[in-house]
């Protein structure tokens, strides 16, 4: 069948100094199609994306769009062409309201005055072609992430964006508003418009795509149609290798172990309610649940990032109450939080500052003066026993993968040697390979004798981890599981069903 190329690429080559993100690249992507993009981070799926929206510029070769060579010194440039990039990172206005944001920059106007008439007339005919319903002038800083990304859809639309660069789209967005983003990419689609689009979620990649790219070090392993693909076998295009195995093996905790944690009846209304269970030194215990059960609000009270109302936590056989984060590092917990851009790492800081803050006054003399040699020598450490990769330690996280700046955040808590260790999302926005890294990271935390508890939407993750789980709803512990009730279907059923439903 012959294909209506919208965007080809021949040739292309970027380095960013001794890093070569793309070498000698050739695609076409055909008019009307998702196209998928799928590797490893560092693959160069990010910035064919990017050359491709006139972000950045290419050290050889050429994009030809619609038959015609192309010469973005911008994005503006290409979005004249019809071609914009969503980010991972989201970029609204968040204290103006959804239409403003829509149409930053291409307001209408009438003798100087801004037209909000027709500001309301292209708002309702773009969200009808969209799909979406959206009131008008809702700040778009108090909606959900994924409501936030239907908004820069719409600024694409409203734009007369044909060609739209998603990249990791779901990144950031739980599993049910990922289903709804899934749709309306098909839905775009459907009405013409093409799609590039990077993920490392392969069951997103296999349901919506047309075709599948797989790049590996900069270069393309092969094009190919989601119908001819496994999981398995794109991580092998991936990695160069086959992935033997997705877990490591589980080494349950022997039968005396120590409790390291007691929590009774702890409560912060509404989001954590009488909630009591034990952790044993060597254990991993899943915490799953629906977003808004009440998991992380669970982790912050255990963590000190919130405070409970009632109720008590025990940590190696001393009450504790934690009153900030310090009380909780001091008594010998860690929490690696949900979004490591936000609450995790200082993205503009080196590796050596982010890994040795909750010890930096260890290495001052004084109290006044950090030893430069010392925490250099403990970040270096602590980096390589997390395989952080990275080019120097004084470089700034924000140049990592998203996979490297994961480990960052391990490595960081490593170095407090925490009895405790509390894993929120660990795996949310990074690739297979990297995600392998930090499970073995997890069995390793427990195998060091550390109590771990892992929160994660992934049901896969958490069952393939996990020696226990527990299950939240609506702020309540409803159910708990091990040895042969230990089934997705079970886990999925406490998680969703009222209790009534579950025990007929």
């Amino acid at each position: 069948m012959a294909v209506d190329p919208h965007v080809e690429v021949r040739g292309l080559s970027k380095s960013y100094g001794a890093t070569q993100a793309l070498r000698d690249v050739h695609l076409t992507v055909a008019r009307g199609s998702v196209h998928c993009l799928v590797g490893e981070n560092g693959a160069g799926k990010s910035t064919l994306g990017k050359i491709i929206a006139g972000v950045v510029q290419p050290d050889a070769g050429r994009v030809v769009v619609n038959g015609a060579p192309a010469h973005y010194s911008s994005p503006r440039d290409a979005l004249a062409a019809g071609i914009t990039l969503i980010a991972q990172e989201i970029a609204v206005v968040p204290q103006r309201s959804v239409v403003d944001n829509m149409l930053l920059g291409i307001e209408s106007s009438r003798f100087g005055i801004v037209d909000r008439k027709d500001h309301l007339r292209r708002f309702r005919e773009i969200t009808e072609r969209a799909g979406f319903d959206f009131p008008p002038h809702e700040r778009v800083g108090a909606m959900r992430m994924a409501d936030q990304q239907k908004v820069e859809i719409l600024r694409a639309l409203a734009r007369n964006a044909e060609f739209i660069v998603m990249d990791e789209p779901t990144a950031a967005l739980t599993t049910d508003e990922a289903d709804r983003l899934l749709e309306i990419v098909k839905r775009l689609r459907d009405a013409g418009t093409t799609v590039m689009y990077v993920s490392h979620h392969l069951d997103e990649v296999l349901e919506i795509a047309d075709v599948v790219t797989t790049l590996r070090n900069g270069q393309i392993v092969r094009t190919s149609e989601p119908s001819s693909e496994t999981k398995d076998s794109l991580v092998t295009a991936m990695l160069g290798r086959r992935l033997e195995t997705t877990y490591p093996p589980k080494q349950p905790p022997s039968r005396d172990a120590e409790v390291v944690v007691s929590v009774d009846r702890l409560t912060k209304a509404p989001s954590v309610l009488d909630v009591s269970f034990e952790l044993r030194a060597g254990e991993i215990v899943g915490l799953a649940g629906l977003v808004g059960s009440g998991r992380t609000d669970l982790a912050r009270l255990l963590f000190g990032a919130d405070v409970a109302g009632s109720g008590h936590i025990r940590l190696n056989g001393k009450v504790r109450r934690f009153r900030s984060p310090r009380d909780g590092i001091g008594a010998g917990v860690a929490l690696l939080p949900e979004s490591r851009k936000d609450q995790g790492l200082v993205m503009r800081r080196s590796i050596v500052d982010n890994v040795t803050m909750p010890r930096l006054a260890a290495f001052a003399h004084g109290g006044l003066v950090v030893d430069g040699a010392a925490a250099q020598a403990a970040a270096r450490s602590a980096a390589e026993s997390a395989d952080v990769r990275y080019a120097s330690l004084d470089g700034p996280v924000d140049t990592l993968s998203g996979g490297n700046q994961q480990k960052v955040l391990f490595a960081k808590w490593m170095l407090t040697k925490p009895r405790f260790f509390i894993a929120d999302e660990p795996t949310r926005g990074v690739d297979v390979g990297a995600k392998l890294r930090i499970h073995e990271l997890i069995a390793e935390l427990a195998a060091a004798g550390m109590a771990v508890l892992l929160i994660s939407s992934e049901l896969e993750e958490v069952l393939g981890l996990a020696h226990r789980v527990l299950v939240m709803r609506t702020g309540r512990l409803v159910a708990e599981f091990a040895g042969p009730t230990f089934s997705e279907d079970a886990v999925m059923r406490a998680a969703v069903l009222p209790d009534e439903a579950l025990a007929s």
